[in-house]
């Protein structure tokens, strides 16, 4: 239907719960896969939300934190759909949904992004990424995501996405 699709991925906690949504995804719809993966690993203690000084906290304070992604990107030339996953930290991306997207010109690619969460919404999400692409993409609104999310829940979520 539409060519060939991505999922670009972030997953940072030990339980790796959007890498596991990720992968489900991506065998209900074929879609290839591409891990996110932050230059300076994420330990335990810098995901400690209830920690002011954690490294979350610091870059989650900080709209202009960019972290590093490692090892080379992926091409995009040939995805015309991507899927950007993500868990939610404070109500939002993580900031390295920003650096990913910042690095590429996304001019007339469509993105989905999908989120996982302890508790929380997907919220203002779209809003915060939407200026670090060009103003031609076309964003579908995605949701939140459970890795107990059944094969035909994920179809039909997928059905209702109408891209």
């Amino acid at each position: 239907m539409y060519g060939k699709i991505l999922i670009a991925f972030f997953s940072a906690s030990p339980s790796r719960r959007t890498e596991q949504v990720a992968h489900k995804i991506a065998d209900v719809i074929r879609a290839d896969l591409y891990e996110i993966v932050p230059a300076v690993p994420y330990v335990q203690e810098d995901l400690n939300w209830n920690d002011d000084m954690s490294r979350t906290s610091v870059e989650m304070r900080d709209p202009n934190s960019r972290p590093a992604i490692a090892g080379e990107l992926v091409d995009l030339t040939q995805y015309p759909v991507i899927f950007v996953g993500f868990p939610i930290w404070w109500y939002v991306a993580p900031h390295i949904i920003n650096t990913f997207l910042e690095s590429y010109d996304l001019t007339g690619k469509i993105v989905v992004p999908f989120a996982t969460s302890g508790g929380s919404g997907i919220g203002d999400t779209m809003a915060e990424l939407k200026p670090s692409c060009a103003d031609s993409v076309k964003w579908v609104r995605g949701d939140i995501l459970s890795r107990r999310q059944t094969r035909e829940q994920l179809t039909d979520w997928m059905n209702r996405l109408k891209l």
